[in-house]
């Protein structure tokens, strides 16, 4: 039985500790807010008072907390208590060049740390679904790799670089995110052309908006931008849409429509509406 320690224990925290508990490890946790703890005491969890009484005796440290500030403030406050052989598997979304700084700083001062995001819902964390991604010291990953592969459905390592695991999880959330802001414009749309939200995405039973993410991304990441899709042409159809929606929020359109507009400004109509993302590939 392999003790290990959870601190931080939302909705995603207590997911992983419950499957934890149900593989059979010893599970002690900590959260600020003690009832939040507590409630996973009846699933078999040891609740601690403290960071540092949580880790006492741990092999294995997860953090799943809100933001780099929380994080320094709780390494601090566990590191009384931590094994000189526990790693600590942060899977708290942060900043990177904090992230960076962070694992550097640990690592040097003995301190085991690998940074540990995650795609994963508090339900999938309960079934051992989802995605873990890791960076930092290739030894400590192939220490807990054989863990965190019963944690999640795929585990995937970008490196030793440090940062590398927060920017993807940055960029994997700005796809959730920016997504769900088009859809709420879609249904903005849909509402001011009098069909329901339900029946608009009846649009997506034979249309796959996804399916030029893999071929258009490729064009815009390598900086092509020769026309399928002018963008002169793409700006109208965003007029439409603005015009459509009327005086009801939008989401994401109208900072879409601003940046066309600039691009315009510069003379690049005749481009493909890919160009939006020129200055941010130039360069690379």
């Amino acid at each position: 039985m392999t003790a290990i320690a959870y601190l931080g224990t939302g909705l995603l925290g207590s997911g992983f500790v419950e499957a934890a508990l149900g593989r059979g490890d010893s599970v002690t946790v900590w959260n600020r807010t003690r009832d939040k703890a507590q409630a996973l005491a009846a699933f078999g969890a040891m609740v601690a008072d403290t960071p540092a009484e949580a880790v006492r005796g741990a092999a294995r440290v997860h953090l799943v907390l809100k933001d780099d500030a929380v994080v320094e403030e709780v390494i601090a406050a566990l590191r009384p208590g931590l094994a000189p052989d526990a790693i600590i598997c942060d899977h708290t979304t942060t900043q990177p060049a904090l992230t960076a700084e962070r694992a550097t700083r640990l690592n040097a001062e003995g301190v085991r740390y690998l940074h540990c995001p995650v795609f994963i819902a508090p339900a999938a964390a309960r079934q051992a679904q989802g995605i873990i991604m890791v960076a930092g010291p290739l030894t400590l990953f192939e220490h807990v790799q054989p863990a965190l592969e019963q944690q999640a459905q795929k585990v995937v390592y970008w490196g030793e670089r440090p940062d590398l695991a927060a920017a993807y999880k940055l960029m994997g959330n700005a796809f959730i995110i920016g997504l769900g802001a088009l859809v709420s414009d879609v249904f903005t749309i849909a509402n001011g052309t009098d069909v329901s939200p339900p029946d608009a995405l009846k649009l997506l039973e034979f249309f796959n908006p996804g399916s030029m993410l893999q071929n258009r991304g490729k064009r815009m990441s390598e900086g092509d931008f020769v026309a399928s899709f002018e963008l002169e042409m793409a700006r109208k159809d965003v007029r439409l849409m603005l015009e459509t929606s009327g005086s009801r929020p939008l989401a994401a359109l109208p900072s879409i429509a601003a940046r066309m507009d600039d691009l315009l400004a510069q003379g690049l109509g005749q481009a493909d509406f890919g160009v939006i993302a020129r200055d941010a590939v130039r360069g690379h």
